[in-house]
């Protein structure tokens, strides 16, 4: 009887020792920090990304006006300080010869028989312009700029409209007479900062614009020139330079074929 009676006081013994130790057993609090960790970086990222999706819209939203259609053919006619010229195509020449251009950077006229490569390329030196007059032909942008005007941050924000972007390029031009000029076939538009907004306007107007340049479907690509680019040349075109002839100045003095758009007071 004792026996039996030792035996059940041992037993609750043993429970109270167990519940004791399930008792003092500590919370898991790495646990439970590391989870708390992982949702709140969780969010983080789902919130960025939310923002950036948002961000993307709204910015396609705002540039839809400057979409080309069928009904608006050239939506920069609504982009205030816009040069337009009307050039004819296919007009050639071989290196070295130059041509004398009748605006600076030239925006259309003869040019190169090579096209400079012009998906996406930030030239880091200044490029021959007869080969990117040859490129906007094809339907490209060509932004160039300052060097000694845009640098840093503003020299980054354009980069960042050009760089890998299809149908663009950027290239310094020594001696621009503003910091930034933006180019297309026939149509030109000079800037003062890399945070106007007809930046990207021009962009989204007239890049590949089917119906603004005259070598629809026209390649980009050119690996030989990317790799070896021309050099710019800064003296003026000598007397044996191929002339813009006859068609510089009709443009001039035809209404129809010569627009320039007034510039808005921040220009």
């Amino acid at each position: 009887m004792t026996s039996g009676k030792k035996t059940k006081a041992a037993r609750s013994s043993v429970a109270a020792a167990r519940s004791s130790v399930v008792a003092k057993k500590p919370k898991p609090w790495g646990t439970i920090i590391a989870v708390v960790a992982v949702l709140a970086l969780a969010g983080t990222v789902f919130g960025y990304a939310y923002s950036q999706i948002a961000d993307r819209n709204a910015k396609e939203q705002a540039l839809a006006e400057w979409n080309p259609s069928e009904e608006n053919k050239d939506p920069s006619d609504k982009i205030a300080g816009v040069t337009k010229r009307e050039y004819a195509p296919g007009k050639h020449v071989d290196a070295p010869k130059r041509v004398a251009y009748d605006f600076s950077p030239p925006f259309g006229g003869p040019h190169d028989n090579q096209w400079a490569d012009c998906n996406g390329v930030v030239y880091p030196t200044a490029v021959r312009t007869e080969n990117m007059v040859h490129a906007m032909e094809h339907g490209s942008l060509w932004l160039a700029y300052n060097p000694d005007l845009v640098t840093g941050e503003a020299l980054d924000k354009l980069k960042s409209r050009i760089d890998g972007q299809p149908f663009s390029m950027m290239s310094p031009y020594p001696g621009l007479d503003k910091p930034i000029s933006l180019q297309t076939w026939g149509h030109q538009l000079k800037l003062d900062s890399a945070d106007d907004e007809r930046i990207d306007q021009f962009i989204q107007s007239l890049r590949r614009n089917q119906y603004t340049y005259p070598e629809v479907g026209s390649p980009c690509d050119n690996a030989a020139f990317v790799d070896n680019p021309a050099p710019f040349v800064a003296e003026a075109p000598g007397p044996d330079a191929e002339s813009m002839g006859n068609e510089a100045e009709s443009a001039r003095n035809n209404p129809a074929a010569a627009s320039s758009t007034a510039p808005s007071s921040g220009s």
